[in-house]
C-alpha cells in the first residue's frame, strides 16, 4: 500500500502505469489506494494561503448558525476596513447571485456603497429586481449617496431597481401611516414579502456619518430612549438588544421600512459590517438571527467568538 501510494501521490503515476510496473490488476491498485487512506498511510492536509481565514469562518458559522461567513484579512478602524470589506462582499455576491432573485437592499450604509461600487457587471442578468428596504429621501447631497447604492447594484446585476420614494424616519406615527398607505408606496412594500436575499448594514445607536448627514438619523433624545430600553444596534432601523431581541419603541412606529418579522423571514440575509465600534451591534444581530451571512474583518471575527 505504501509503495503504491508513493507512486500515485508523490511520483504522479497513473493507476494503469502502477499496475503494469508492479504486475497487478488496475482494480487492485485502486482498492489498495483506497485502503491506504482508510488506514492512515495517506492523509489529506489543506493549507490555506496567507490572508485566508477558512477555519475562523467555519467557527463563526458553527457558533452563530450562519449559512456562510466571510472574514476579510484587514485590521484597523472602521474607515480603514470599509474598502476591503466592500471588495470581499462584492466578490461574494458575484459568486452567489445565480439568477432569478429578488434582492432587498438597505440605504444608508458606507459598507454597502463600497460593496456595490466594487461589483463588476455579469455576462447575464443575475437579479430580477432590487428593492429598497427603507425610505431613502432626505438631505439632497446625502440622498445622492444613498441612491448610488441602488443604482450601482442594479447596473452590476441587471436588476430592475424599485425605489422607495419616502423618508426613512417621519415625525409621527400618523404621518407614517398616511404616507405608507399611498399606492405608490404599497407597490414597493408588497415586494418585501417576495424577497429571496437582503443585503444590509448593521447600525449602532450612534449613527454613521452617512446616516447622520441624510436627515434620517435618530436624534439624541430618541437615542437615550432606545438606550434605556436596552437597544444596542439596528438593521434597517429596526432596533434590537444585546441578545438580538427586538426593542419595542415609539420610534419604530415612525419608520418607513421593512418590518422586523418580514426581514427575518427572508431566506438569505447578508450583513456587511466591520470595525470594533460595531462589535456589540454585530453580536446582537447574529444572536437574534437578523442576518445569516456575515462579511466582516478579522479583528471583529475573533472578538465575536470571545463574546
Amino acid at each position: 500500500m505504501a509503495k503504491i501510494a508513493r507512486m500515485y501521490h508523490t511520483r504522479g503515476m497513473r493507476q494503469n502505469e502502477i499496475a503494469a510496473e508492479l504486475h497487478l490488476s488496475q482494480a487492485r491498485v485502486s482498492r489498495l489506494l483506497k485502503k491506504a487512506t482508510e488506514v492512515g498511510i495517506v492523509r489529506t492536509t489543506v493549507s490555506a494561503p496567507p490572508g485566508v481565514h477558512t477555519e475562523l469562518e467555519e467557527k463563526l458559522e458553527q457558533r452563530f448558525g450562519l449559512l456562510e461567513a466571510v472574514v476579510v484579512n484587514v485590521s484597523g478602524d472602521e474607515e480603514t476596513a470599509i474598502p476591503a470589506i466592500g471588495a470581499a462582499a462584492s466578490g461574494y455576491l458575484e459568486n452567489t447571485l445565480l439568477g432569478g432573485e429578488i434582492v432587498g437592499i438597505s440605504t444608508w450604509s458606507a459598507n454597502l456603497l463600497a460593496t456595490v461600487e466594487s461589483m463588476r457587471p455579469p455576462s447575464s442578468r443575475v437579479v430580477e429586481k432590487v428593492v429598497q428596504l427603507m425610505g431613502g429621501m432626505g438631505d439632497p447631497i446625502a440622498q445622492v449617496e444613498a441612491t448610488r447604492i441602488m443604482t450601482a447594484f442594479s447596473s452590476a446585476t441587471g436588476a430592475d431597481p424599485i425605489y422607495l420614494a419616502a423618508p426613512c424616519l417621519l415625525g409621527s406615527a400618523s404621518a407614517r401611516d398616511t404616507l405608507s398607505a399611498d399606492p405608490l408606496l404599497t407597490k414597493v412594500t408588497a415586494l418585501w414579502d417576495e424577497l429571496s436575499t437582503v443585503l444590509v448594514g448593521i447600525g449602532t445607536l450612534e449613527p454613521s456619518p452617512l446616516l447622520r448627514s441624510s436627515g434620517n438619523a435618530v436624534d439624541p433624545n430618541d437615542q437615550d430612549m432606545l438606550r434605556s430600553l436596552g437597544a444596542v444596534g439596528d438593521v434597517c432601523m429596526r432596533f434590537f438588544d444585546k441578545d438580538g431581541n427586538p426593542v419595542d419603541s415609539s420610534l419604530g412606529e415612525r419608520v418607513i421600512g421593512i418590518q422586523a418579522e418580514q426581514l427575518r423571514a427572508v431566506p438569505r440575509r447578508i450583513g456587511v459590517a466591520g470595525g470594533m465600534r460595531k462589535l456589540t451591534a454585530l453580536h446582537g444581530a447574529l444572536e437574534g438571527r437578523w442576518i445569516n451571512v456575515l462579511i466582516t474583518d478579522v479583528d471583529v471575527a475573533h472578538a465575536l467568538l470571545e463574546t
